[in-house]
């Protein structure tokens, strides 16, 4: 009897994935397992043959009786039928380590982990000792994939050489940038791979406890995840020397930033810390903490295993590894994409994308989050490179990639950065917190015509105020998307272009 494999992840669940594999457990085993990232094609099912998987998408509960009775079952169906996975030109593509076993294996368990190469990170780990480990992710060039792009084995080795009492591994898993998903496919396809990660992590440096931080609004994320802890504790991998707690924040943007969020793990309100201390010195109960991004935590099982260097090989200049690459907004082929560094903005908007949705135009671009700069297609050759998008003033970020067509009004996106700041602001410092809602007062002036030369100068002069002096990102970065959006749109902020536009 041959398997179906159908994605349990939100996106697919969302378009009838459950409904599509309660038809079909009436004929044959089904597997649910995370999501490929080809979110148009969910829910993307697979059936298994003897030449592999072959799969067929998007399947929707009004399919199923038609394509049992057109061979479903040994895979030889033609309608909505797109081949073995592999071979789909959007994943034919990718260079996938950290999402190696995401949309392949059953998330919950361990056999399956095992056979596609999972603990053997850990394995060696133990094998070649706590140095040696910190010093393999230096050598790797991993750096933190939440967006500082901090060289994580740096972090690794300050936390090692502290002296204290107690050390923690702290995994932000607090995804809230616009357009991405990427956190919340991995822990919901592969928990485990999250686990071997700050197993390692505590190993490398000598901690005994781990959280993982968790946005509220991923619910399918949180239920898997502390299902995969139970199945890891049953195992022996967790409980002894390192264990692992989930929290789950309550949705404010600003508990992602890391001392917000060691504020909200210790029961107080989420607000920034003034850094020095440095976390890695004194964070979590004022001990020393490794803080990583989630991706960053999963990708270290790949480098333990295969060798700092087979890691290494992939990337450009100080951009190593690869970046799994969030498609989101107007785009026709939205979903995850894993490469090496160095791939432009243009091949992954226009080729691998396929424009917008709407096809329209595309205008713009957001990379980064609420935060990230705006680029026109003129910037489109920028390359995905942490320094190249420094360059031109922009955020590589968490890989989130927002598409917007020609319709889009980027006076309003300014106002609207502005307005999220002030909504998301923890308050602490004077300039996000007052001058986010000063921002919201003068685009709207510039909207409505009022002054618009002089209100532009003080909006440049107030972006500047804000990113040097805000205690934190949010304040700091929300200068990029108003900045980017005056220099590359100029026209949105004249009257004659608003007038034209009505």
């Amino acid at each position: 009897m041959s398997r179906i494999f159908i994605p349990r992840d939100a996106v697919a669940i969302a378009l009838g994935a459950d409904r599509v594999a309660a038809l079909l457990s009436q004929f044959d085993t089904v597997i649910r397992t995370g999501s490929r990232g080809l979110f148009w094609l969910e829910p993307m099912i697979e059936v298994e043959t003897p030449a592999g998987r072959i799969a067929y998408g998007p399947v929707r509960p009004e399919d199923v009786a038609n394509l049992i009775a057109d061979g479903l079952l040994d895979g030889t169906a033609r309608h909505l039928r797109l081949g073995r996975p592999e071979d789909i030109p959007f994943l034919a593509r990718q260079q996938r380590l950290t999402f190696g076993r995401c949309g392949v294996v059953d998330p919950f368990s361990l056999d399956d982990f095992r056979r596609h190469g999972g603990l053997a990170g850990l394995e060696t780990a133990r094998r070649i000792g706590p140095a040696a480990t910190a010093r393999a992710v230096l050598e790797s060039g991993l750096r933190g994939r939440g967006g500082a792009g901090f060289p994580t084995g740096i972090k690794w080795q300050t936390v090692a050489a502290a002296r204290a009492d107690r050390k923690y591994i702290v995994c932000n898993g607090d995804e809230g940038d616009s357009g991405t998903f990427a956190d919340r496919m991995l822990m919901e396809g592969d928990p485990f791979s999250l686990i071997e990660g700050m197993a390692i992590a505590g190993f490398a440096v000598g901690a005994s406890k781990g959280y993982v931080y968790t946005r509220s609004e991923y619910p399918h994320a949180i239920a898997a995840f502390d299902k995969a802890l139970a199945v890891a504790r049953d195992a022996g991998i967790l409980g002894g020397d390192f264990d692992i707690e989930q929290r789950v924040g309550a949705g404010a943007y600003i508990c992602g930033e890391e001392t917000s969020m060691l504020e909200s793990l210790e029961g107080k309100r989420g607000q920034v810390r003034a850094k020095p201390p440095l976390p890695a010195h004194q964070g979590l109960f004022g001990r020393p903490t490794v803080i990583n991004n989630l991706l960053t935590l999963a990708t270290v099982p790949v480098i333990l295993r295969d060798g700092a260097e087979a890691y290494r090989h992939y990337g450009m200049g100080r951009s190593r590894g690869t970046m799994p690459i969030q498609l989101a907004g107007n785009i026709r082929h939205g979903g995850l994409f894993e490469t090496a560094f160095g791939i432009t903005l243009n091949e992954l908007v226009n080729e691998i994308g396929g424009g917008t949705l709407s096809g329209r135009p595309v205008r713009a671009v957001q990379v980064g989050g609420p935060l990230g700069a705006y680029f026109p297609p003129a910037l489109f050759d920028t390359p995905m490179d942490y320094e190249a998008f420094a360059q031109r003033d922009g955020l590589l970020g968490h890989g989130g990639i927002v598409v917007f067509d020609d319709t889009v009004d980027l006076a309003h996106q300014a106002r609207f950065a502005m307005e999220f700041c002030a909504a998301e602001s923890c308050g602490k410092c004077t300039p996000c917190r007052i001058g986010s809602v000063r921002g919201m007062e003068v685009v709207d002036r510039i909207l409505s015509g009022i002054q618009v030369d002089a209100n532009l100068e003080l909006l440049r002069d107030l972006c500047h105020t804000m990113k040097f002096g805000s205690l934190c990102a949010l304040g700091g970065f929300i200068p990029y998307p108003v900045l980017s959006a005056l220099t590359h749109f100029p026209e949105d902020f004249r009257p004659s272009r608003r007038l034209a536009a009505e």
